[in-house]
């Protein structure tokens, strides 16, 4: 065979070599020359067999005892057992939450980040997410992944009584995260539906405490806050992990089946509106008027009052004065009283003056004073 022409040679130094009946032979002595050398001529270089073989020695003389079988086994255990140790290192991302399991009881929840936790099968972890955006659709159904194809409604969803007892029709979406992971996954069997029938109940408890032109009008905004509160409020008495980030209204309008009515119940609510507004404005137009005549008649009595008692008080005071006047001198007083009297009734009287010393001559000499006072005027 091949490796039996080493020992049947000569092997540098005149001398034959014996394999000792083995395959692979003695190995070549070390006689001098350069290392590995086969003898001081030109000796061939050792083989791998060789060389493994005094890899083995070495390594065997490391190991106390030599390098036996229950060594072996027992490396070997070592390990498997350093492996499965270091199977219990885990990692969670920032978008996640870990989940520490111990023969399947949730124990704890750990933070984003490098963790340990006892090796397979004595614990586990999970790593949900927990940054992602979810929706939940209440009163409808979107059609087609992305919703491009329209939705379809969900009467007994969407269909609620206000507060004045009428029925509206309403669409909403509530947009959640995890907030627990641990809670999430093990409180409830179903937490998303938990969620949705909830967030149904509260909108029909909110709706039905409001009017519904209050709902179709200026309270979308109220309603929208005043849900997420009590929702959010709800779910954590459920313990359900979820953390409710918004809650939109996407339609409130009246029920399709009486749309015309409702129409025509807003178009005359309207013209009420109208009408009402038309009349504010005549009377705030009439009553403002009316109140300033009011007024200016009041105040002109009491001044034509104050008019009439100062006058009479006036002349009460003045014919005191005459009286006293009178009691002091009373000839005097009594032609200046004449003459006063008779300047004031023929003041405004044509009069004719006679001369009584002319009137025997025959002729009526008389003064026009009346003519002198038209020239004088």
């Amino acid at each position: 065979m091949p490796w039996n022409n080493q020992g049947s040679g000569n092997n540098g130094n005149g001398s034959g070599g014996s394999n000792n009946g083995s395959p692979w032979g003695s190995g070549p002595k070390k006689t001098g020359g350069r290392p590995g050398g086969g003898g001081q001529g030109g000796g061939r270089p050792p083989e791998f067999d060789d060389m493994l073989r005094q890899s083995r020695d070495q390594f065997t003389k490391m190991i106390p005892g030599g390098f036996g079988g229950k060594k072996l086994w027992s490396i070997g255990l070592l390990i498997l057992v350093a492996l499965w140790l270091l199977s219990g290192f885990y990692r969670v991302n920032p978008q996640q939450q870990g989940v520490v399991l111990r023969f399947g009881e949730w124990t704890s929840t750990t933070s984003p980040g490098l963790h340990y936790h006892l090796p397979y099968p004595i614990e586990s972890v999970m790593t949900p997410e927990v940054t992602r955006d979810n929706r939940i659709d209440v009163g409808f159904r979107t059609l087609g992944r992305d919703g491009t194809n329209g939705r379809r409604d969900v009467a007994s969803e969407s269909q609620m009584i206000t507060g004045d007892e009428n029925i509206v029709d309403i669409d909403f979406v509530v947009f959640w995260r995890i907030g627990d992971a641990g809670q999430y996954l093990f409180n409830l069997a179903d937490p998303v539906e938990t969620a949705k029938v909830a967030a149904e109940a509260v909108m029909r408890e909110v709706i039905g405490g409001v009017d519904i032109q209050f709902a179709l009008t200026d309270g979308r905004q109220q309603i929208q806050q005043l849900v997420k509160q009590r929702l959010q409020t709800l779910i954590n008495d459920y313990e359900a992990g979820i953390i409710v980030r918004d809650v939109q209204l996407l339609a409130v309008d009246p029920p399709a089946d009486v749309i015309d009515a409702f129409n025509e119940v807003q178009r005359a609510r309207q013209d009420r509106d109208r009408l009402k507004n038309e009349a504010e404005a005549y009377r705030n137009d009439v009553v403002p008027r009316a109140r300033g005549e009011a007024a200016q008649i009041v105040a002109e009595a009491e001044a034509y009052a104050a008019e009439v008692v100062s006058r009479s008080e006036g002349d009460a005071s003045r014919f005191q004065q005459i009286y006293d006047a009178y009691l002091m001198s009373k000839d005097v007083t009594k032609e200046r009283i004449y003459i006063e009297t008779l300047e004031e009734i023929l003041g405004n009287v044509n009069k004719i003056i006679i001369d009584q010393d002319a009137s025997g001559s025959g002729v009526v000499p008389f003064l026009p004073l009346s003519e002198l006072n038209k020239k004088s005027q």
